[in-house]
């Protein structure tokens, strides 16, 4: 068994599953260990070793650049591979990062594809890799075994509840809706739904703009114009929401709880997506909170990450 240890550092549940999943699908035998934030982080590297360390920047109790500057300050931690898992991809936010020794980025939301290859990487720089890779059976790295497992584990083994899209010529139905009909028989565009605010729907397949309809300290009802490939359920995300002269951006991290059309018929040019905000983070909390009590998804955003 390989002696590599990895330790991942998230305040959300829903990210760390995801990415332990990730990790044990295309390595077996990785040894891997978690913390809710980085006080329990500091704590656990203080009495045994690891090779690899994943974490989120912004937490509760202390964050991962903060994290991460005492990793530096410790001679037993200063060259192990640190990669911040974040929303976090502001210039700024970046050159604090490398200045403070972070070995490499990981945005959020990202594909299995992305994680795994960040970590082969920073394994081989570490020089572990080629050692965790020989007991890995052939043919182990699929972008779509992620998303099943995952959603296995998500869903307490019955993974058939919700069905991942088909790579086919014509996208699948997300959950909630019959199939599209064709292109050519597509009806005239309907008027753009209006909300609370607007924003702005980060996936690993790209980027949604949406009309926030609801809010509440939990999750947010979106609504996006119908595109391809359609989004996904339990798929990761992070949702920006943009506000204010200077465009002060408040990045909710989270995951799609819910797709369905939003007008009851099969070529609805909207769907409605139900996010679940993951973040556990007082911050953000607090600016929902107050988000919320305001009645307005227009103003006074915090920036986050």
């Amino acid at each position: 068994m390989s002696k590599v240890s990895v330790l991942v550092v998230d305040d959300a549940t829903f990210i760390r599953d995801l990415v332990k999943k990730g990790l044990r699908d295309h390595f077996p035998g990785i040894q891997i260990e978690e913390a809710i934030n980085g006080r329990k982080a500091q704590q656990m590297l203080s009495r045994q070793a690891v090779d690899l360390i994943l974490c989120d920047w912004e937490m509760p109790e202390l964050s991962g650049l903060e994290l991460l500057s005492w990793c530096r300050e410790q001679d037993s931690l200063k060259v192990v591979p640190f990669i911040m898992v974040t929303s976090r991809g502001d210039k700024d936010n970046v050159v604090q990062a490398i200045q403070a020794g972070v070995s490499d980025f990981i945005g959020k939301p990202f594909s299995n594809e992305q994680l795994v290859t960040k970590v082969k990487k920073a394994l081989h720089r570490a020089g572990k890799l080629q050692t965790l890779m020989s007991s890995a059976p052939p043919k182990m790295l699929s972008t779509g075994a992620f998303a099943n497992d995952s959603l296995a584990a998500l869903t307490g083994g019955n993974a058939d509840v919700i069905k991942p899209a088909a790579k086919a010529a014509t996208p699948a139905p997300a959950p909630g809706f019959a199939k599209a009909a064709a292109p050519a028989a597509k009806p005239a565009a309907s008027a753009a739904p209006s909300g609370r605010g607007q924003g702005q729907l980060r996936l690993p397949g790209g980027n949604m703009a949406c009309v926030i309809k609801a809010l509440s300290i939990k999750e947010a009802l979106l609504v996006v114009k119908r595109g391809e490939p359609l989004p996904q359920v339990l798929e990761s995300a992070v949702l920006d929401l943009e506000q204010g002269e200077a465009a002060e951006t408040a990045r909710l991290n989270g995951y799609l709880h819910a797709v369905a059309a939003l007008e009851p018929t099969p070529a609805s040019e909207w769907l409605q997506i139900t996010f679940k905000f993951v973040d556990r983070d007082p911050q953000k909390l607090d600016y929902l909170s107050r988000l919320i009590a305001r009645g307005s998804a227009q103003k006074h955003f915090v920036p986050g990450a």
